[in-house]
């Protein structure tokens, strides 16, 4: 029977998971948060709807299985990505009705899983920093960004993790139970992105057995048990949706896998060092920890090396404990050198690089405790969370402007005062308390920006506090299309057609998801013969005037259309264009 200790400190993580993962995204903890933003939130969204209409819709056990091979939008196959984010969002749509916040519980609770593996592996595996690394993973700003989105990044990144996890589990205990997990989990993982996952898995392992030249590794890990298991997880959706599109081979693999890696076709280029920005951003606000984390690894991988080549050939013992930091630190590594090279970059792409360096970072701080933090890490840390807490205050108001200007004088003092308390309270607690109270001291720095951005309330009947709606609602109207697509309504019904010219993907996306109904751009279809709602875009992100009136005049020429109401907040205006 577990200790009082033990419960309160699963009880203490379950708390602070499921508050950073869902927090403000649900009408039970928070309120609806953010709408979908972006071009893939809505865009999966709307699969997934799709999906789901189609498997209602289906009146035998055949005819719903099918419906769940091909995915489509508006009507027509959409087969960049496997099926396992639509299948997954389309039983939440099914419980819960069809919701942005629905859309993105099951990025949430994969997240939630993911940790709540690492706290159990770590327990029992590297007991003391196990708390410590669950903490740091659901509380950094990687993780808590990809559980709050409907997408598939963290659908792969999270169960490549636990079977990577459960591979290590297995090099330490030799036991088939734990190699289970890298063939169950990598299959998985497949289904949420495609052979990226596999080839990621293989390569990390492989390259683990060739630092530590145990090249029986790679034959011992192949186990037929496993392999079957992975192709049936993963063989029957892939020859499905062949036999039901015969282009999919050459879209799915040849154009969004190898053609996406080597060529810019998709317009993600970005510099070769663009991914250590991104981690640096991801891992925030331990990044200073989890930089002098990372380097301790490599240090001590470094050093677990040179000892295992100075001990005699007949003396040389193999010890798979200590190769735990060298496996993170290629588990690390691996995905951030690989996606580097390509040619297409989204931040995304380098999520499965994050739990091994949260893991790391516990670990060390656990390690820590008895010599304590050095002036630099503490003061550091201290002045990162500081930064962070400055920054969120300031950002209703940077949200709010359209140029760039500086910030009135008494929002930046009070910022700046709120900032320098957060920091000062982590020093005090860390110097006062010890290392061990630094995760908590972080946590409730995290806790109050998350209330303030997501506002405090409702939550068991506790009303919420007007001021910190406010920062989402500013966030909403700017970046996505909910609060548009709510005030469409007002003047047609959601089966009126609606249209857009020169607006953004994301946009036309999220409209289409809100009134679950495809959108007419006219620079692709033409202009609507019917009457219809028009979305034009009349300014760009920096103000600059798109000319977007007279150029409707050419597409709308003899055509009556009159203005209902601007936009600003993105540089919308919205017209009512009568019928040919």
């Amino acid at each position: 029977m577990p200790s009082w200790a033990t419960v309160c400190e699963a009880a203490v993580f379950l708390i602070f998971a499921v508050f950073f993962l869902t927090y403000g995204e649900t009408p039970f903890l928070g309120g609806d948060g953010l709408g979908l933003v972006g071009a893939d939130e809505p865009r999966y969204a709307q699969i997934a709807h799709e999906m789901l209409t189609r498997f209602d819709s289906a009146h035998t056990l055949k005819d719903r299985l099918s419906a769940c091979v091909t995915p489509y939008l508006y009507g027509h196959p959409w087969l960049e990505k496997p099926a396992l984010y639509y299948w997954r969002a389309m039983f939440v749509f099914q419980d819960f009705g069809v919701h942005d916040w629905a859309a993105r519980l099951p990025s949430a609770s994969f997240a939630f899983i993911m940790a709540m593996l690492i706290y159990l592996h770590m327990r029992r595996f590297r007991p003391g920093g196990h708390l410590d690394a669950a903490l740091i993973t659901v509380a950094c700003a990687g993780i808590i960004g990809f559980s709050r989105g409907a997408s598939t990044d963290m659908q792969m990144a999270a169960p490549l993790a636990i079977g990577l996890l459960g591979w290590y589990a297995w090099y330490e205990t030799d036991s088939k139970f734990w190699l289970f997990d890298i063939y169950f989990f990598t299959g998985v993982a497949t289904l949420a992105k495609g052979p990226v996952a596999p080839f990621l898995a293989l390569v990390i392992v492989a390259s683990f057995a060739a630092l530590r030249k145990e090249w029986s590794i790679l034959k011992r890990s192949f186990w037929w048990p496993g392999v079957l298991l992975y192709f049936a997880i993963v063989l029957p959706w892939f020859l499905a949706v062949q036999h039901q599109n015969p282009t999919f081979f050459r879209e799915f693999f040849l154009e969004h896998n190898l053609e996406r890696f080597a060529t810019n076709r998709y317009a993600h280029a970005q510099p070769f060092w663009y991914y250590a920005v991104v981690v640096v951003l991801a891992v925030m606000p331990w990044t200073v920890i989890a930089g002098r984390a990372f380097i301790d690894g490599i240090q001590t991988s470094v050093a677990e090396w040179r000892l295992r080549h100075t001990i005699n050939a007949k003396q040389k013992v193999c010890r798979p404990g200590d190769a735990f930091p060298e496996f993170l630190v290629l588990w690390t590594v691996i995905p951030i050198l690989f996606f580097s090279f390509s040619q297409s970059k989204l931040p995304g792409y380098i999520l499965p690089s994050i739990p091994p360096i949260t893991i790391l970072t516990g670990d060390y701080l656990f390690r820590r405790r008895a010599k304590g933090l050095n002036r630099w890490e503490l003061g550091g840390h201290a002045v990162l969370c500081g930064v962070m807490t400055m920054f969120a205050l300031l950002l209703p108001w940077f949200v709010s402007q359209h140029g760039p200007q500086m910030p009135p004088v008494a929002a930046l003092i009070a910022a700046v005062l709120a900032a320098t308390g957060a920091a000062l309270l982590i020093v005090i607690v860390v110097n006062g308390f010890g290392v061990a109270r630094l995760r908590l001291a972080t946590t409730a720095v995290l806790v109050v920006l998350v209330l303030f951005l997501y506002g405090v309330g409702p939550v068991f009947g506790i009303p919420a506090i007007e001021s910190t709606k406010r920062v989402v609602h500013l966030l909403d109207r700017a970046y996505s299309a909910r609060p548009l697509a709510d005030q469409l309504t007002t003047y047609g019904p959601v089966t009126e057609t609606v249209a857009v010219f020169r607006v953004r993907r994301d946009m036309e996306y999220g409209l289409a998801f809100y009134r679950n109904h495809e959108v007419v751009n006219y620079e692709e279809s033409g202009v609507p013969d019917e009457q219809h709602l028009l979305v034009a875009r009349v300014t760009g992100r920096n103000g600059a005037d798109l000319h977007t009136p007279s150029a409707l005049q050419e597409y709308l020429e003899g055509r009556h259309y009159e203005q209902l109401f601007s936009w600003p907040e993105q540089g919308l205006e919205v017209y009512l264009v009568g019928a040919r």
